[in-house]
Parts: structure tokens; C-alpha cells; sequence
């Protein structure tokens, strides 16, 4: 894999993952061959941002936790109304962590 265009990878996607994440990240690419960085090129990462402004908006109804993939949570917020708003209000703290860690749990599929 080149260097650069590593680089630009990370640089391009730095939002998505945890700046912890980065130079794991980067060494799993070193090994990755081109075939491999084409489909991570092609995969769906979720934005934090967006993932958060859709907690604040409609997090009550789970929507949040079905973007990430936590499907039995998203249920429970649905059915309970984010249980009381308690949930809800977990949420608006934590839920751009767990997209970060979603998106590196894609990657780490692919590489």
C-alpha cells in the first residue's frame, strides 16, 4: 500500500475514527493490499456528527441506535421512549463514540 495515499485516507476520514484509533488504523492499511483499500474506499462510514443531531432530534425514538447497528437498545428507546428520556439523555453524550467505534469495527471487517 502507498504511503500517501494512506495519508490521504486518514486525513480525508480522520472524523470518523477516535484519534486513538488512527495509528492502528494505519498500520492495518500498511498491510492491506490495493484490493483491500478499494473496498475500504467503497464502504459506509457513519458520521458522528450527524448520528449526534439525530440523537438530539429523534433519539426518544431509537433512531440513533439503529444507525449504529445496536438494534435490541434502538428497540428499547422505541418502545419505552428512550425509557423515560433517561436513554435519550445517555445518549447525547456517548452515541459519537459508538459510531467511531462502529466505523472501525467496518473497517477492521474489511481489512
Amino acid at each position: 500500500m502507498d504511503k500517501q495515499n494512506i495519508d490521504m485516507y486518514l486525513t480525508a476520514n480522520a472524523k470518523y475514527f477516535e484519534p486513538s484509533a488512527i495509528p492502528v488504523l494505519r498500520q492495518k492499511l500498511e498491510r492491506a493490499d490495493d484490493e483491500a483499500f478499494t473496498a475500504l474506499q467503497a464502504s459506509d462510514l457513519k458520521d458522528p456528527t450527524t448520528i449526534l443531531l439525530i440523537s438530539i432530534f429523534l433519539g426518544g425514538l431509537g433512531i440513533d441506535r439503529f444507525m449504529v447497528g445496536d438494534t435490541g437498545m434502538g428497540v428499547l428507546k422505541l418502545l419505552t421512549g428512550g425509557c423515560c428520556g433517561i436513554l435519550t439523555i445517555i445518549d447525547w453524550f456517548t452515541i459519537s463514540k459508538k459510531a467511531k467505534q462502529k466505523n472501525l469495527a467496518t473497517i477492521s471487517m474489511i481489512l
